[in-house]
């Protein structure tokens, strides 16, 4: 730690700080009695407050209010029939008491958001525009789930007024295309992204399903050991690899044990505040946690479009210009929580950081998506709390955060510790960032112009003739399969998406024989194209 006096040289009102963090799991099984999503939220930004020895005053001190936006504004398939909020960030400024707030803020959709948000806000900060700010987010869809199911009319509709700042990319992560072929959620994405990993590791089908168990069967070890997680099992790779009576396959080669775990009830958040805030609150520097490095990009935004399946060079380039900016190395990395909404997710990552999945450090400070629990876009804001517990019960250690949002295509990082980052007095700053603020991350625009210069394969809308499958999956219902879809080469190189016929028998031969460069035709309906094996 720097000798006395330190912070001399730079203006505290520009230093930004992690000064609270609070986090909530609720199991009530009376969804009467339940919190619905916004008082969630408000439990938890006073937790936040509470956690860091300001309380009540922290949140009376709030500039900003931003609430990471819910699943059921998000997807129509969490459509939360109880109602909602019309403004969520006055919703919580209204429970919590930060009737000073004068940014409100409710983001777009994406896992990537609670570390995007913790990015411009520290930004923020560093302009001097604010002195204190909130991230927050909940879901209670356990409990909208149960009180639908015993048909309850729970009333959550309220109208607090006024307006909010929308905040991230307002764009959905599926195209026109994709949708037409039913391509349009996580759970028949993630799948196509998990079989064309399997074919670059050179993997057999058996081979890697047992890979993915194990890889998993670590973050529910952490998650047992969690007592906010919601599947504390400590699930065998055995049991999360294979499909059977309560772990059936969701779509292939995904399980239910395998994928992210959406209905519960969580809510987490974050308080920033600047150095000069934090002291006129008599928060204790035991309690602030810096962002030493961050970063944000995306990929080619829809799947069809991607230069491949098995890698992400938008998280590689994060990864690094967040290392970069931080003066560090991964060797130097004490504590890692990968996003981990599925096993390709988690894979891809380690990749493109050049960590080994079984890594000793662990990948996960929560348990991850499918054990903790897969709080809609929120997870990452729990992962940033328990990564602030983590670093201030060992000082001086530094952790990096992962985020991912749409379908390994929105990217962001944070690198966290307690001691001063490079620009305040820390290990000399890196060629990549500059040293003359005390907040200075690289324009995302520079990186982004790059990663949008990546080539990919053109892609055909209606497309006919000999075909090869790139990548497939086979999704699933309550009944078992329903259908298949295939993202393939024609002759020419170019690409296309496509379905099978919806034939029992081809669609469970493509679940035990590899479809990989499997020859075929494709042809369409001036619609819709379908893909037919020979």
């Amino acid at each position: 730690m720097p000798a006395a006096g330190w912070l001399s040289a730079v203006d505290e009102s520009r230093i930004p700080i992690l000064v609270g963090c609070g986090q909530v799991t609720q199991r009530e099984a009376d969804p009467r009695a339940a919190l619905q999503p916004l008082d969630l939220m408000a439990s938890a930004a006073r937790a936040a407050a509470t956690d860091s020895g300001a309380g009540p005053a922290l949140l009376q001190a709030l500039d900003n209010v931003t609430v990471i936006r819910l699943f059921a504004d998000t997807s129509p398939r969490f459509a939360c029939p109880f109602g909602g909020s019309s403004n969520p960030p006055r919703s919580v400024a209204g429970r919590i008491g930060a009737v000073q707030a004068r940014q409100l803020v409710y983001t777009q959709p994406g896992g990537n958001m609670p570390q995007w948000c913790v990015n411009r806000l520290s930004e923020a900060i560093s302009r001097g525009e604010l002195g204190a700010a909130l991230v927050v987010g909940a879901e209670a869809l356990a409990t909208q789930k149960a009180a639908q199911r015993a048909k309850l009319p729970l009333d959550w509709q309220e109208d607090p007024g006024g307006s909010f700042e929308a905040w991230g990319v307002a764009k959905r992560g599926w195209s026109d295309l994709e949708d037409r072929h039913g391509a349009r959620a996580a759970i028949t994405m993630y799948p196509m992204i998990e079989n064309a990993l399997r074919g670059a590791l050179g993997r057999s089908l058996p081979q890697h399903q047992a890979a993915m168990g194990e890889l998993l069967a670590r973050l529910a070890a952490v998650a047992a050991t969690n007592p906010l997680a919601d599947r504390r099992a400590g699930y065998s790779a055995a049991q999360i690899a294979t499909p059977g009576p309560g772990n059936p396959t969701i779509a292939f080669p995904y399980t239910r044990l395998m994928s992210a775990n959406a209905y519960i009830d969580q809510g987490a958040a974050l308080i920033l505040t600047s150095v000069a805030r934090a002291r006129q609150l008599g928060i204790a520097p035991s309690r602030w946690v810096y962002l030493h490095g961050c970063a944000d990009a995306h990929d080619h935004w829809f799947v069809t479009q991607r230069r491949d399946y098995h890698s992400s060079p938008a998280m590689g380039a994060v990864f690094a210009q967040a290392l970069a900016m931080a003066g560090t190395t991964l060797a130097e990395i004490d504590v890692l929580d990968i996003y981990s909404c599925f096993a390709s997710a988690v894979q891809i990552a380690c990749q493109e950081l050049g960590l080994a999945t079984d890594d000793p450090r662990g990948l996960t400070v929560t348990g991850g998506l499918p054990y903790f629990g897969g709080p809609g876009n929120n997870y990452v804001t729990h992962a940033i709390a328990e990564m602030m517990q983590r670093l201030r019960a060992a000082p001086g250690q530094r952790g990096l955060v992962t985020a991912n949002g749409n379908y390994i295509t929105k990217h962001s990082a944070g690198i966290y510790s307690t001691a001063p980052p490079p620009w305040l007095g820390g290990p000399p700053a890196s060629a990549v960032h500059s040293a003359a603020g005390p907040f200075n991350p690289a324009n995302p625009a520079l990186l982004q112009a790059r990663l949008d210069q990546v080539p990919h394969p053109p892609l055909v809308d209606l497309a006919s003739g000999a075909a090869t499958v790139e990548t497939y999956t086979v999704t699933h219902g309550a009944l078992g399969a329903t259908g298949a879809v295939v993202i393939g080469r024609l002759a020419g190189g170019e690409r296309f998406i496509a379905n099978t016929e919806p034939d029992a028998g081809l669609l469970a031969d493509m679940q035990v024989q590899d479809y990989l460069g499997r020859a075929g035709r494709v042809s369409n309906d001036g619609r819709v194209n379908r893909f037919g094996p020979v």
